[in-house]
């Protein structure tokens, strides 16, 4: 059964979405830019048989607050404070995009809250050509100007993210979109040399993974998590 929750982390109020038994080992979900929680619906119920699934709307997404501050060190700082809110002293975490983007910048910053990361299609921050994004037309379920924020940092990465990565002491797999992703797939495997112990896993199906390919990539995190998978994925 998957419950939709709330918590309050500092002035901010977080939207997720919970399952699996209450007195399992936690893993928690980081969504992309311009993804809420329900994204991770297919890969939570893979896992929900072994883990405790908490995924989330990053602030600024979905149903968590938009308070009109983005960053990507504040969504950093929002994923400690879920943890710290839930007495969650030490979870798996998996992210992809974006929140793969944070999900490395806190196990970097927080390596003793993380037992296992899975970082999926991501590669080493750096410097690109900046392109303005232009707003999709309707409604969205995330907020503009967080997405010109948050994009504005990853164009031009602040001092210190790229060397992040050999600070984190989690084991870690990255997953890898191959040649029909559009992040390059050299930085993603730059990621993992510098993760240290890292295991890099391509499942070439490009940026959108576990939507792509999602039995290769459930059965892929769910192994390397320990995790009994609790049904095939359709």
């Amino acid at each position: 059964m998957v419950s939709q929750c709330f918590v309050d982390v500092g002035t901010v109020r977080l939207a997720y979405r919970v399952s699996g038994p209450p007195d399992a080992p936690p893993v928690v979900l980081l969504p992309a830019l311009g993804e809420v929680a329900d994204d991770w619906d297919a890969v939570a119920a893979e896992l929900a048989g072994g883990r405790r699934v908490y995924a989330l709307d990053l602030r600024g997404h979905g149903d968590s607050d938009w308070p009109g501050e983005y960053s990507v060190e504040l969504m950093r700082a929002d994923v400690l404070g879920f943890l710290d809110a839930l007495g969650l002293e030490r979870a798996d975490l998996v992210g992809h995009s974006l929140g793969g983007l944070v999900a490395c910048l806190f196990a970097a910053a927080h390596p003793g809250r993380v037992a296992r990361l899975v970082l999926e299609d991501i590669g080493v921050p750096r410097p690109r050509p900046a392109v303005t994004p232009e707003r999709p037309d309707g409604e969205l379920r995330f907020d503009w100007a967080m997405v010109r924020a948050v994009r504005a940092q990853i164009d031009t990465p602040p001092a210190g993210w790229a060397a992040a990565p050999r600070g984190i002491t989690a084991t870690t797999l990255v997953v890898a979109g191959g040649p029909q992703s559009h992040v390059p797939q050299d930085a993603v495997a730059e990621l993992a040399r510098l993760i240290p112990g890292a295991r890099l896993v391509t499942i070439p199906v490009g940026h959108l993974v576990h939507h792509a390919a999602p039995k290769a990539f459930t059965g892929a995190v769910a192994a390397f998590l320990g995790v009994t998978r609790s049904a095939p994925t359709r």
